[in-house]
């Protein structure tokens, strides 16, 4: 990895599969830096469900998700959390970190297939089943 004129450079140090796979593993990953610092990562969430709640104070988000008690999370370092309603967003300059922190939040209450109610990114499609057929 060279450095000059502002511009980063990766060259392999030979023509090995590993040297080949290793160099554009570095470039990936110092072009994610590059964009993260400049731009940022962020990911967001839904939470759909009734009776389900989200607050945020401090980088830590308190959840009411159907559970006896409430749930909260505190942002790891570099991540910032923060709701708009029933929306988190999840930002930071590192795309692994705000990455692993969208799917902690989410594991906490996954999308369930028959209502939909739980926690899911913004984009995702949940796949819907069909309830009972009941009795004729």
């Amino acid at each position: 990895v060279k450095v000059e004129d502002g511009q980063v450079t990766v060259h392999p140090k030979d023509e090995s599969k590993t040297a080949r796979a290793q160099h554009g593993l570095m470039r990936a990953l110092i072009n994610n830096m590059v964009i993260g610092v400049t731009k940022g990562y962020e990911k967001r969430l839904e939470v759909k469900g009734v009776g389900f709640r989200v607050s945020s104070s401090n980088n830590e988000l308190t959840m009411s998700l159907g559970f006896s008690h409430e749930v909260k999370y505190k942002a790891p370092e570099g991540v910032n959390v923060s709701n708009e309603k029933m929306i988190i967003v999840v930002s930071g300059i590192d795309k692994q970190k705000v990455g692993q922190a969208a799917a902690e939040i989410r594991a906490l209450k996954k999308p369930e297939p028959y209502k939909g109610k739980g926690i899911a990114y913004v984009d995702e499609q949940i796949l819907r089943k069909a309830g009972k057929a009941g009795k004729k």
